[in-house]
């Protein structure tokens, strides 16, 4: 048996590409971890499965490095829909891709299709939809206590549910501390992603990231909508603002329905040929 994993990364948030059409080893919960660690495996921040065909729409499921599955992921369709170009899969400037959390546009802003813009879909603020439990209410500017201590928070599904903690001043080690309290939360019955969130002037944010399932992360396309999104309805930002993450910024661009766009870029790592001996422990589990 062959595997061919595909890796690239958007502004270092690394996943690796498992097209089923090309490798018939199926995948499950203990396999998804076993190529996701970085010392035993190939090591990424998930794996993004496809592409799948349904009903003439292209389907992407999307694995965090635990084994669970997300909804959405902003980097993971942009790096996923530069995999379809790069693999011939898709040759038109833009097309529809379908995740657990919804149908997202995307696209291709050159030629070689690294540079992408993604409508990444409606955000809603209802406790309901996110979820967040209590009675029905927009979630916003309220009261949380994680870990003995209260933040105000925001919080908001764009197909994936996000928590948004605004601070003056933010870091890897403030994101890496309070995230696991926040993520496994009571307040969340389906835990939820962290952005720490500093405003930086009317157009720029930056963020500090902790994602559901997967830990501190150096980037995320969807974090970066929900953060921008929350900023915006707090009335701190305009509509347009650059997130700025330690792997890099993001354009992000918030519409009077809700819709939130985003834009770009996605590097291609290379391929990863598994070797007979690391196959077989995949086959073991």
């Amino acid at each position: 048996m062959e595997i061919i994993l595909k890796k690239y990364h958007g502004l270092g948030n690394d996943y690796i590409i498992y097209d089923p059409n090309r490798n018939k080893l199926d995948l499950n919960t203990k396999r998804v971890r076993l190529i996701c660690d970085r010392h035993f495996g190939v090591g990424s921040d998930g794996i993004l499965f496809g592409p799948i065909w349904e009903g003439g729409q292209i389907k992407l499921r999307i694995f965090n490095p635990d084994g669970s599955e997300a909804e959405k992921s902003g980097n993971g369709v942009r790096i996923f829909s530069k995999y379809l170009k790069d693999s011939g899969y898709i040759k038109d400037k833009s097309f529809v891709l379908n995740t657990l959390g919804g149908n997202v546009n995307v696209e291709y802003l050159n030629k070689n299709g690294d540079l992408l813009k993604v409508s990444m879909g409606k955000t809603t603020f209802l406790s309901d939809k996110i979820p967040v439990t209590g009675p029905s209410r927009e979630v916003i500017d309220e009261l949380m206590t994680f870990n003995n201590k209260e933040y105000r928070v925001t919080c908001l599904s764009i197909g994936n549910p996000h928590c948004i903690i605004p601070m003056e001043n933010i870091s890897k080690e403030k994101a890496s501390e309070l995230g696991k309290y926040v993520e496994s939360s009571r307040n969340f019955p389906n835990r939820i992603n962290m952005q720490l969130l500093k405003v930086m002037d009317r157009d720029n944010i930056q963020i500090e990231i902790y994602e559901r399932g997967a830990g501190y992360t150096l980037a995320s396309g969807s974090s970066s909508s929900a953060a921008a999104t929350a900023a915006y309805k707090l009335g701190l930002i305009n509509n347009k603002v650059t997130v700025h993450m330690p792997g890099g910024n993001l354009k992000i661009e918030i519409q009077n329905d809700s819709t939130v766009f985003m834009t770009g870029t996605v590097n291609a790592i290379g391929s990863i040929n598994l070797s007979e001996q690391f196959i077989d422990e995949l086959l073991k589990i």
